[in-house]
């Protein structure tokens, strides 16, 4: 049948949520996808460089289960954002062996929004630390990066499932995993959770004009798992597990009908 399509992985942003992604890979490796392009948005790309760094996902899992806020938070009197982002930006750097974004094992790319022109930024180089920092700057919470005098927030902003970085990079069928839920059925108690639901909203609205590049969406369902507590890690990335299984004789066949479009054609 001739050469198999380039498949990319646009990893969604979602918080706790994103511990999904996880199950996605567990599953996708399972059976045997490869994944030749990665894309990640905030939670979506910390696990997207841990994997393209060949973490072992077993490594990952157990990472996350174990992982105390004392690990990752270091709090603030807010300035520009509650959390200052030392502790998770050298977390990154340690597990990524303070490599630059073009040395990983799959070409990678990491989205920040920049605040002043509300244009996405797009690192495929350069530290993974820094990229990834910036990437996770949920606004009013953590400090915006200052990076080449860019002021960059979030990912999610302006891209949530970065689909098209992923098809832009070279992929010929991408797979976006999503996992903002349409419905929140978790309680808003405090300010985390009013500034991420508020983004999730604007986020949900924005997506639904992005998404066309996307061939296969994976949507995990975690509306009953709150974006800011990591406790439930185990069962996020279970339902990632879940929702890959119910999409991954379409993830099959989309590579079939590919290979048979270019064996068509030659």
């Amino acid at each position: 049948m001739g050469k198999r399509p380039k498949i990319g992985l646009a990893l969604g942003s979602g918080a706790a949520r994103g511990l999904a992604h996880i199950g996605v890979l567990k599953v996708l490796s399972r059976e045997g996808i490869p994944i030749d392009y990665l894309a990640g948005s905030s939670m979506g790309s910390i696990i997207a460089v841990f994997y393209a760094n060949k973490m072992d996902l077993n490594m990952m899992e157990k990472f996350f289960v174990h992982l105390k806020r004392k690990h990752w938070l270091d709090l603030s009197v807010p300035g520009l954002g509650f959390v200052i982002g030392d502790k998770i930006k050298e977390m990154v750097r340690l597990l990524t062996h303070r490599k630059e974004i073009q040395e990983l094992f799959v070409p990678t790319a990491i989205v920040a929004t920049d605040l002043r022109c509300g244009e996405p930024v797009i690192f495929r180089d350069g530290p993974i630390s820094d990229a990834v920092r910036a990437s996770i700057s949920v606004p009013g919470i953590f400090e915006p990066v200052i990076i080449n005098g860019r002021v960059l927030v979030d990912g999610g902003v302006i891209d949530r499932v970065p689909a098209s970085v992923a098809k832009g990079m070279g992929a010929d069928i991408v797979v976006g995993v999503d996992v903002l839920p349409e419905i929140n059925k978790v309680k808003i108690s405090n300010i985390f959770d009013v500034i991420l639901q508020s983004l999730g909203i604007m986020e949900r609205e924005l997506l639904n004009y992005r998404m066309p590049t996307t061939d296969i969406v994976i949507q995990p369902d975690c509306a009953d798992i709150s974006p800011t507590t990591f406790d439930q890690a185990q069962e996020c990335i279970r339902r990632g597990e879940v929702a890959t299984e119910e999409k991954i004789e379409l993830i099959k066949q989309r590579i079939r009908d590919w290979m048979g479009e270019q064996h068509a054609h030659i």
